[in-house]
């Protein structure tokens, strides 16, 4: 087995970030992974390292793109302010008005904003399906639309994949795109961000091979029925991204790729109130909406204490530092996104080698650890 070379760079300042991304390989915490940091728009840290594989035999590289899960989350629910911005959308507004299928089942006077916030109860589907299921955005979609909510909006269930479509037929609605296809356009090529949802073909052979977590998720069996719909039906394969069906679906909930640094581009604008690069994305008023907590309490799906905004996690003084006011999103397995608007800071982190944790990921903790112990 060859050990892993660790390439990139560090800005003055930040080698502690470098030592603790360098002892996650030493510890044999990682198989591949890239970790980047964005400074009031400047990128300050990139780092990567390791393989892109299993077996140990393809160098992780700085253009390697990893399956990032419901990081992804962050990248949909940010295509959504967009549409807010512009003024196409409004988080008041009802999903009916965009969407009048949607009104089925009492449905009629949930806003954009609480289903964003997982408010929606439509954490998973009632009619059994099959995963491959997922690569049929229509047929879930219709779905969704004709299915009477497992609980109210007041409580949060986490939409661990229903949330991508959801937001995915907004969009599609409201624009005439796919969620995928707005994203390419309006926010991955203008930040120059090496992130897809959906990844076409000709870009396979950058993709890295998932290692799946020993062991299903850390979290209590499910007991609320919108838990056992989001997590058990059907239950995800760890493994599933490694398929080019998966790969070339739009999942807008979990099958993002991205390198890190596509991660912290994105989310330093976001950390920069909505700017960059001389271009202004989202005004101070459109990015208050999208990242003010709308639920809190113990989230029915994930069993845990959440603060949801309209797509975005918001900090607990932990996942993301001791700074409440940043917000983000992680994926199944440890990478994550997220804005620090106080540093403006924007963070990212993707790797292969998936842990069981869906929150705390130690390998996570010490990399921000290490930026906060920089600044």
């Amino acid at each position: 087995m060859s050990s892993a070379k660790i390439e990139g760079f560090v800005a003055p300042g930040f080698e502690r970030v470098r030592s603790a991304f360098s002892e996650n390989f030493a510890a044999g915490r990682e198989v591949g992974a890239s970790f980047a940091l964005v400074r009031d728009g400047e990128l300050v840290v990139e780092l990567w390292g390791g393989f892109k594989d299993r077996a140990r035999t393809k160098p992780w590289t700085r253009d390697t793109l990893v399956n990032v899960w419901s990081t992804t989350k962050g990248l949909a629910s940010t295509c959504i302010a967009l549409l807010v911005e512009r003024g196409t959308l409004s988080y008041e507004q009802t999903v009916a008005s965009v969407w009048p299928e949607f009104a089925a089942a009492g449905k009629q006077a949930l806003t954009i904003g609480q289903l964003l916030s997982h408010q929606g109860g439509l954490s998973g589907l009632r009619e059994p399906i099959e995963v491959r299921d997922y690569a049929d955005h229509a047929k879930i979609s219709r779905l969704l639309a004709a299915q009477q909510p497992f609980f109210a909006p007041g409580a949060s269930g986490y939409h661990a994949i229903t949330h991508g479509f959801l937001a995915g037929e907004l969009v599609r609605r409201s624009t005439g795109k796919t969620l995928g296809a707005f994203f390419a356009d309006e926010v991955a090529r203008p930040l120059g961000a090496d992130a897809w949802i959906g990844l076409p073909q000709s870009e396979d052979s950058r993709a890295a091979e998932m290692v799946p977590p020993e062991g299903g998720p850390n979290m209590p069996p499910p007991e609320h029925p919108a838990a056992r719909a989001a997590l058990a039906a059907p239950a995800l394969d760890p493994a599933a991204p490694n398929e080019r069906w998966w790969r070339a679906a739009e999942i807008p909930a979990a099958n993002g790729h991205a390198t890190g640094a596509a991660l912290a581009r994105i989310y330093g604008m976001l950390a920069r109130g909505g700017e960059q690069n001389g271009r202004r994305f989202l005004s101070s008023a459109t990015l208050g909406a999208a990242t003010r907590e709308r639920v809190s309490g113990r989230d029915l799906v994930l069993q845990v204490p959440m603060r949801w905004a309209a797509g975005f996690l918001l900090n607990d003084g932990l996942t993301y530092g001791d700074n409440e006011n940043t917000y983000g999103h992680s994926g199944w397995g440890g990478s994550f996104g997220a804005a620090d608007p106080d540093a403006k800071l924007g963070f990212g982190y993707a790797m292969n080698q998936m842990y069981p944790n869906l929150i705390g990921d130690p390998r996570s903790l010490d990399l921000i650890e290490a930026v906060y112990a920089s600044l």
